[in-house]
């Protein structure tokens, strides 16, 4: 919770991709709000009562979030499917403005990659922006299983990092009313 909320106001990207691993830390423990509190909210360390008691009805909420919308076994909840459309919205905004050629130009580059990691994913194609996600997030889950990485994987994931850090800055520029684009 006070992780996410730091994330969310500073870098969208990071705030995305900390949520998905939350919702699969919460598959983990089975929706079990109770082994939650013992295994991770409890072992934060000097937290007050007030925010121990926040911190549960975050994990609540998403829990029950995670079950009104079937979500128990895979998938992610609304909420993180909305701020994933809003990216892709923005992407399309940005890449529609020639204002913002730069941008064009950074998506134009990692778009071999996209197009790579889409045709490996068969039958289940989603939208750039996702796949980015996707390919961020599956590296993670390669790191946190002590898997071994393929440099030219680790070369594609940074530039992919770089192009979500990108389209995060933009995101956070929009959502401060700081980005123009052309009339």
């Amino acid at each position: 919770m006070i992780t996410a909320s730091t994330k969310k106001r500073e870098n969208i990207a990071e705030y995305l991709l900390y949520m998905w691993q939350i919702e699969d830390l919460i598959r983990a423990y089975n929706l079990d709000i109770d082994r939650i509190e013992s295994d991770i909210i409890n072992q934060y360390g000097g937290l007050d009562d007030k925010t121990r008691k926040e911190m549960r009805e975050w994990y609540e909420s998403l829990i029950d979030m995670m079950r009104r919308e079937g979500k128990e076994k895979g998938g992610h909840i609304q909420l993180n499917a909305n701020t994933l459309h809003d990216l892709e919205n923005l992407n399309r905004r940005l890449l529609n403005d020639p204002k913002h050629a730069e941008y064009a130009t950074a998506f134009y580059d990692i778009l071999p990659l996209i197009v790579e990691l889409r045709a490996k994913a068969g039958d289940n194609k989603k939208d750039e922006i996702e796949t980015c996600f996707d390919a961020l997030y599956g590296l993670l889950m390669l790191r946190l299983q002590k898997k071994e990485i393929s440099d030219e994987t680790l070369d594609a994931s940074k530039r992919i990092s770089k192009f979500l850090a990108l389209l995060a800055s933009y995101y956070k520029k929009d959502y401060n009313n700081e980005l123009e684009f052309t009339e």
